[in-house]
């Protein structure tokens, strides 16, 4: 019944331009039309098609569908056989992409299935962190996480993986090893490992729901000055909570001020980005929604701020969505200063649906505006000290984690000098009388 309203509500809305006999005649041929095609489509490849037509119909930002007549594009639609589920995907993608909106996008179960894991900030592994050693080129463990199997079992920064499950890691890529590691809650993985001074050894671990560490952070020593560093990596279900930990831990051990790293940040969720930007701001706006309809919402700050001090904000072209909207919060409100390069320029939201056969589709269902006003499509958000790294210094700074955040990482340096300038005491104005 639910589908069949869904059903005819396009079509009465298709109607209103009509005359009262056309209406009432249509009306009842629609009737009946879409209770027969509500039969025919259960159970069938046809069902997720027009599913996915009616959330775009419903909610898309642009209600002239960029000039695509949509009813058509769903005649059309059902009029085609589909022998497979792909045969559906693939046209429901056609569809989509007529729409000329790289964010509104059909999402297969396995690729819904990551976004959804992504979005969680979760996952089913044994909870550790890894890297390709950039001097010995061996799988080396970077950290484990909190509460995981891999810390209960004592697995230690620096431990390198030797085989997993009795095939050897040498030559793998990061991808290949956690597609052996993770697996599903209560399974279990066996892991060879060696480290420093030690033979190597065994360890049988039993996987479990893990939350992946969207925030890491730590104290520096930039000379005199106490730094908190925090680096963001995404804005899943966790990372406000995570945020907030580490802002509270570093206030606690007398930080000077912050820097925070939301460079290579693709985004995520949106209301992740507003809690965050309450922890750094009083008051002041963060951001403003439109939708198709017209309906404007505005998002303040509520006077939660969980630190007053100097922060620096590192952004480069991959800083986007969420990420720029924290940006833009904390720029347009001068609570930060902004270092680095041009974000990427995404001021777009979409709304995730999972649908019925496990597959998904994020539609954009309303545009952004930064607190001043302004729209970044495309544009991106200019940082305050714009300081351009060649490819060879971003492909180093990406193959080499350690090296972010020092002395060899230029946005660092000048977040640094950024915060020095805000701590220096101003000079008192001097009058002369004559």
């Amino acid at each position: 019944m639910n589908w069949y309203k869904n059903c005819l509500k396009p079509l009465q809305i298709a109607l209103l331009s009509g005359t009262l006999t056309t209406t009432a005649s249509l009306g009842l041929l629609g009737t009946a039309w879409c209770q027969s095609v509500s039969a025919a489509l259960q159970d069938s490849p046809k069902s997720i098609v027009d599913e996915t037509w009616q959330i775009v119909n419903r909610e898309y930002v642009d209600p002239n569908f960029n000039q695509v007549d949509w009813l058509n594009v769903r005649q059309d639609l059902l009029d085609r056989q589909y022998t497979s589920p792909d045969q559906a995907y693939r046209a429901i993608r056609a569809a989509l992409k007529e729409l000329n909106d790289p964010y509104t996008r059909f999402l297969d179960p396995k690729q819904f299935q990551r976004l959804t894991e992504q979005t969680s900030g979760e996952l089913s592994g044994v909870g550790i962190s890894l890297e390709i050693h950039p001097q010995t080129r061996r799988l080396t463990v970077v950290k484990p996480y909190e509460n995981s199997p891999a810390l209960k079992a004592g697995i230690l920064a620096g431990d390198i993986i030797l085989a997993i499950d009795g095939q050897s890691t040498e030559g793998m890529s990061i991808q290949t090893v956690s597609q052996l590691i993770r697996g599903d809650v209560g399974s279990q993985v066996k892991l060879k490992l060696t480290r420093p001074g030690w033979g190597p050894f065994e360890l049988e671990l039993v996987r479990a729901t893990v939350e992946v560490p969207a925030v890491n952070y730590e104290v520096k020593q930039e000379g005199s000055l106490r730094v908190g560093y925090i680096r963001l990596d995404e804005f899943s279900s966790h990372a406000a909570e995570q945020m907030e930990r580490s802002i509270k831990d570093l206030e606690h051990q007398n930080v000077d001020g912050f820097v925070l790293d939301l460079r290579g940040n693709p985004g995520g969720l949106l209301e992740s980005s507003i809690e965050i930007a309450r922890m750094w701001l009083d008051n002041g706006a963060i951001v403003s929604t439109i939708d198709r309809d017209g309906n404007w919402e505005s998002v303040r700050a509520n006077r939660t701020a969980l630190t007053k001090r100097p922060l620096a904000v590192l952004v480069d072209q991959k800083s986007a969505s969420s990420s720029e909207i924290l940006t833009g919060a904390l720029q347009d409100n001068h609570r930060a200063q902004i270092v680095g390069m041009k974000t990427f320029g995404k001021a777009l939201v979409q709304a995730v649906h999972s649908l019925s056969d496990g597959s998904g589709l994020a539609v954009t269902v309303a545009h952004y505006y930064t607190p001043k006003g302004t729209d970044i499509s495309k544009t991106g958000i200019t940082p305050d000290v714009t300081i351009e790294l060649s490819q060879q210094e971003q492909r180093r700074l990406v193959r080499n984690a350690r090296l972010r955040a020092t002395s060899s990482d230029r946005h660092y340096t000048q977040a640094i000098a950024s915060l020095v300038a805000q701590l220096s005491p101003k000079p008192l104005a001097t009058t002369f009388e004559n």
